[in-house]
């Protein structure tokens, strides 16, 4: 089964600091933690990140769903310069409730100068039947407000014009 949750806003900043600052920024900055989720600390083998079928292992902060350490492996599917990122998450180190991979997407429109549509998505995939009504849940609540915190850190680092760590 997969769950599709998006959302959106308006950031005012360059069409470049919205499209690149997601992926090509400090993910630990990105990925707070909130709740039951770890906060990113680092990443490794992340030579080539932010190149379509590049990856990286991601390392988390110990929580109450994570031991912390290496938790999952993050690739980039897809990259359209300065409108969409497609991404994926998957190698999850600890059950994440039946969900075997979550695929990313963000688009960027520009409408005006410095004036710029974030379209945010996740699709969530679950292999588990029996698991569909909870993980239904767990993504139109737990995983949506977690995307706008992400969308908020996101737009500060915009605004703030945050180094990027990758090209």
């Amino acid at each position: 089964m997969e769950t599709k949750v998006k959302i959106s806003t308006t950031y005012e900043c360059s069409l470049e600091r919205a499209f690149k600052t997601p992926i090509l920024c400090d993910v630990s900055k990105v990925h707070t933690g909130y709740g039951l989720m770890p906060k990113v600390t680092h990443c490794k083998e992340d030579a080539n990140w932010g190149q379509p079928g590049s990856a990286k292992k991601v390392y988390a902060a110990k929580s109450l769903t994570q031991k912390g350490g290496f938790v999952s492996v993050d690739r980039v599917l897809e990259r359209i310069e300065n409108k969409y990122w497609k991404f994926e998450v998957t190698d999850f180190q600890s059950w994440m409730l039946g969900f075997s991979r979550f695929t990313g997407e963000w688009q960027t429109t520009e409408i005006e100068k410095d004036k710029i549509l974030v379209e945010y998505s996740y699709t969530l995939r679950s292999d588990f039947t029996l698991l569909y009504p909870l993980n239904w849940l767990f993504a139109n609540t737990f995983w949506k407000t977690y995307m706008n915190r992400v969308l908020n850190n996101v737009m500060q680092m915009a605004y703030n014009s945050e180094p990027y760590k990758y090209d």
